[in-house]
């Protein structure tokens, strides 16, 4: 059976090692005596799996968001050189709120 990094995580310590024993591979040698923190990964270089979660931003236009996040960068810079303490602090809760409007559109990629 086929498994994502994301699914092994979810898995218990013993859910692993049931997996672990139809495995052939030199990288879970020893695996009743591992914990979670060095099966995971045994097991992943096993499997061949990748140990790193892909996320991605679905339902907005992610470039288009950063290169705003870059002008308003640009901008608050410009704000912080010029002492200008409310456009900075105005500059500051734009990009605040693009960085959320991002973070609230992320996925797992499965």
């Amino acid at each position: 059976m086929a498994y994502s990094f994301h699914e092994l995580k979810l898995k218990t310590v013993q859910e692993l090692r049931e997996i672990d024993k139809d495995v052939q591979h030199d990288a879970v040698q020893g695996f009743s005596q591992m914990n979670k923190d060095h099966l995971l990964p045994a097991l992943c270089k096993a499997l061949g799996i990748d140990t790193h979660e892909h996320l991605v931003v679905v339902g907005i236009d992610k470039p288009a968001v950063k290169a705003k996040m870059r002008e308003l960068h640009e901008k608050r810079d410009a704000a912080r050189e010029a002492h200008d303490h409310q456009l900075l602090k105005s500059l500051r809760r734009q990009i605040h709120g693009l960085n959320r409007q991002i973070r609230a559109h992320i996925a797992r990629q499965s």
